[in-house]
């Protein structure tokens, strides 16, 4: 039990009406019996307060959390007490999880319920727990509170954000993914796969004319082929110690898993298989899958994924990959490599490129371009350019000699990576 601002008003009024009595007599007795008078309250409204019910609290999950995207809680109290009940409530959050409207204030109807909805935004994968809710009972006189929980524990998780894969999938349902930036290349006479008959069409190759449909038609007509299908894409994300850091206020390592997911989605309406390795510090690995509907495999696989303080050893990675994989597919390493990363990364991605064709994905910090954007105005900031160009420039060396080793590469920013990924996929795919 703790008591409210209430009691400590009246004690202060107790205290300047005992000065006021010290000073007239014929206020002392009105003090008194004023002390008497709230002393009485005072331990009534306690007694009271200990006899009150606790409210049942039911809370209502969303079927999944999105990391960094609000989602809609809902909270249920029921009071069985046949007085009105003034509580505060403040949900069992996790740790990770922040609300604006928490924690929440009002009164329950006598024998009745009241229900709550506010938003939480968690910003960490995984399984994450709700507590049991925290409640502050008011007594009736509202001069003391009493402090209780009620409700279960509940789990649920939290998935890499999935709404560029919601955004692409409204896209594709109307053919207008050109409008988030993918263009799916499909060059003629470079498909492997034949799709359908059609008539012939001025350009057309003659090597694509079927000349015994066109025998039987008396007009022309030309084979049509679409990219093939059924190849296998790996996507090989690093779980080491640099993809701790933060970028925009999301650790780089989110930033990767949100493109995967994208080129997940993507792959798998192209009707290829799909399959995931960790590197550095996480050793698992989900065997290649196949169909849109893999996608629910997928993010129950990605959505506790973690990085760990250990380095990132590409060579340990490239041969267990080379185990795993060894029928050739398209692999794509996330990560953000630096000019030191030279002598360790080259080697291993040489191996992979032996039977696999390969493309490494390179997270650009935004805060480093920002750097570059700024003028120098005095001698420190002057050599913090200079340290940033230096960086920079040993980079693009590193990528360049992957580049003449046969590895693609994409070097983008955090929130222009999906895109481009995607883009890189679909550049790649006839060369598997």
């Amino acid at each position: 039990m703790q008591p409210t601002q209430h009691v400590i008003r009246i004690a202060i009024l107790w205290v300047v009406l005992g000065f006021g009595a010290g000073l007239w007599s014929p206020l002392e007795s009105f003090w008194l019996w004023g002390g008497a008078v709230c002393i009485v309250a005072l331990i009534a409204d306690m007694v009271a307060a200990r006899l009150l019910s606790v409210p049942v609290v039911e809370r209502a999950l969303p079927g999944r959390f999105a990391s960094g995207v609000e989602q809609m809680v809902s909270l249920t109290l029921r009071h069985s007490g046949s007085m009105p009940l003034h509580v505060c409530c403040y949900d069992g959050l996790p740790e990770e999880a922040t609300s604006k409207e928490m924690p929440w204030v009002g009164s329950l109807p006598a024998r009745g319920y009241i229900k709550v909805e506010y938003p939480v935004m968690i910003k960490e994968r995984g399984m994450k727990k709700f507590t049991p809710a925290h409640l502050r009972i008011f007594s009736p006189l509202r001069l003391w509170t009493r402090k209780c929980r009620s409700g279960e524990t509940q789990s649920t998780r939290v998935y890499p954000n999935y709404e560029p894969v919601l955004r692409y999938a409204l896209l594709a349902m109307a053919n207008q993914t050109e409008q988030m930036g993918i263009v799916k290349k499909n060059r003629a006479g470079m498909s492997r796969e034949f799709h359908q008959l059609r008539d012939y069409q001025l350009g057309d190759m003659l090597s694509h004319i079927d000349w015994k449909a066109t025998s039987k038609r008396l007009l022309l007509i030309s084979r049509d082929y679409q990219e093939q299908r059924d190849q296998t894409v790996i996507l090989a994300v690093d779980c080491g110690r640099r993809m701790r850091a933060h970028d925009g206020g999301v650790p780089q390592f989110d930033h990767c898993l949100n493109a995967m997911l994208l080129l997940a989605y993507t792959a798998l309406r192209q009707g290829d298989h799909v399959g995931i390795i960790g590197v550095g510090g996480s050793d698992r690995w989900l065997a290649p899958v196949k169909g849109v509907q893999s996608m629910t495999t997928i993010l129950n696989h990605l959505y506790d994924y973690q990085t760990s303080t250990a380095p990132s050893d590409f060579s340990e990675a490239a041969q267990r990959l080379m185990t795993l994989q060894r029928r050739r597919a398209l692999v794509i390493f996330l990560s953000n490599v630096r000019g030191e990363d030279g002598h360790q990364l080259v080697a291993p991605m040489r191996m992979i490129r032996q039977r696999h064709v390969t493309i490494l994905a390179n997270l650009r910090e935004a805060s480093v371009m920002e750097r570059m954007k700024n003028p120098a105005t005095s001698l420190d900031d002057a050599l913090e350019v200079g340290a940033t160009a230096i960086y920079l420039e040993e980079r693009e060396r590193v990528l360049g000699e992957l580049r003449a080793h046969g590895v693609y590469t994409v070097d983008s920013l955090a929130e222009e990576l999906p895109i481009a990924l995607a883009n890189a996929y679909l550049g790649a795919r006839e060369m598997v």
